[in-house]
């Protein structure tokens, strides 16, 4: 099976990217060679999320699509859920594997298992995700994960440090940390959370510039907001997946926090850490939520705290606390909302857009926007990959990715910037 054209595409998060990342470290290892074009490859390996309703759709599409023109394997998320129905429905898949199955598809291809191999990088090479633990511990009614990825399995310190390493080596300038529960990091393999810790031996590494946080518990902040501020490498960005502001729908997603504590959070991190950024996530149509309740969301997000916001539909997922509540608010409700709340946020990002030009930020390039003539893009601190906005750079001499250059900000549009490289 040696030379076995490969292609493997990736749905879902950033953790999931990983796992992708894994994978192809493996495959290549064992002496596949790997193609980004679906038409040139012999075999398809299509790593699926299976966490909510649209995710789901999107990863079947994708299946029955390629299974009709290609040979095709199917792992990850939506095999831990649905493995026999997949089965059953899609018998022209050559076989299904959970996720963290990366050994068993490089021996069902007969490929050469190797006992060590590396990440292959399919991100630009300014910047990585380091996944420092897999599943999760919390109960959230709404949540489906802990079924799918299992309870909270935290890496050694010494493997991410390893890996960091490692990452470092490749070129990477900015390591965006990445698991279910970020400030869970620990409890499982040392006791106590070590979070800052790990950031305190990261932020060692030679070559490493940025160290962003990403999915962190609002309710397990504290020692990280001391370290913060001292912190050089850690940006004061904060990740931090609300899912809501009203106390009588967060008591019902089983969150553990209630408004009063949402803002007192919230207040500390801009006490705390100047210039904090903040982004979150938002769950609109969850079966508890009232008229009045999506209202005190709305008038929440209207106050202007976040300068990013990502808002999800509410789905009721097989296996989870909130499942028995069933689906009342119709669909297009639940659109509607989503679509007002996206709106605020956009007038507020572009606001604190404006507030931004004429000031000098540090851009870490990313690549090259063709569509103007290989303009490079990047980003400053305030944008985490791929979620946020981006920054185009005029500049007089050739960049590349993983430069690093100061650039006068001097223009907005929607979620982007433009500016000019200062000395360059």
């Amino acid at each position: 099976m040696k030379n076995l054209k490969i292609g493997v595409i990736n749905l879902g998060c950033a953790k999931n990217l990983v796992d992708a990342e894994i994978l192809l470290g493996k495959l290549k290892a064992g002496g596949a060679k790997l193609v980004s074009d679906p038409q040139e490859a012999d075999i398809i390996v299509i790593n699926t999320c299976g966490f909510i309703e649209p995710a789901k759709v999107e990863a079947i599409e994708t299946i029955l699509d390629l299974s009709e023109r290609k040979k095709v394997i199917v792992m990850g998320c939506l095999v831990n859920r649905y493995k026999e129905e997949l089965q059953k429905e899609i018998p022209e898949v050559m076989a299904y594997f959970g996720t963290e199955s990366w050994d068993e598809v490089v021996g069902f291809l007969g490929l050469e298992a190797r006992e060590k191999s590396r990440r292959l990088l399919a991100t630009p090479k300014s910047y990585a995700y380091l996944k420092i633990s897999e599943g999760c511990n919390r109960l959230c009614s709404f949540c489906a994960i802990p079924s799918i990825r299992g309870r909270h399995r935290s890496k050694s310190m010494e493997e991410l440090i390893d890996e960091a390493r490692y990452l470092a080596d490749q070129g990477v300038k900015e390591l965006c940390i990445v698991s279910q529960d970020t400030t869970y990091y620990g409890r499982d393999l040392y006791g106590k959370g070590q979070l800052v810790k790990l950031l305190q031996e990261l932020q060692k590494i030679d070559g490493i510039e940025w160290i962003r946080l990403l999915y962190l518990y609002p309710t397990e902040m504290q020692e990280l907001l001391e370290f913060m501020p001292y912190s050089e490498k850690v940006l004061p960005y904060f990740d931090i997946p609300l899912q809501h502001v009203s106390s009588q729908v967060l008591r019902s997603m089983r969150r553990g926090y209630d408004e009063v504590f949402v803002r007192d959070l919230i207040e500390r991190i801009n006490l705390k850490v100047p210039g904090a950024v903040l982004r979150t996530t938002f769950i609109v149509g969850y079966p508890t939520e009232t008229e009045e309740d999506y209202r005190r969301l709305l008038n929440f997000i209207s106050e202007g705290y976040f300068h990013w916001i990502g808002v999800f539909t509410y789905s009721p997922e097989e296996g989870t606390h909130a499942y028995s509540l069933g689906d009342p608010i119709p669909k297009e409700k639940k659109e509607r909302r989503k679509e007002e709340l996206l709106k605020v946020q956009e007038r507020i990002s572009a606001n604190k857009n404006q507030e931004l030009i004429g000031k000098e930020l540090q851009i870490l390039i990313d690549g090259f926007d063709n569509e103007f003539g290989y303009v490079p893009i990047g980003r400053a601190y305030l944008h985490a990959p791929e979620v946020d906005g981006l920054v185009y750079v005029e500049t007089e001499r050739e960049l590349k990715p993983g430069d690093m250059v100061r650039v006068r900000i001097n223009q907005v549009g929607g979620y982007d910037l433009g500016g000019t490289e200062v000395g360059g």
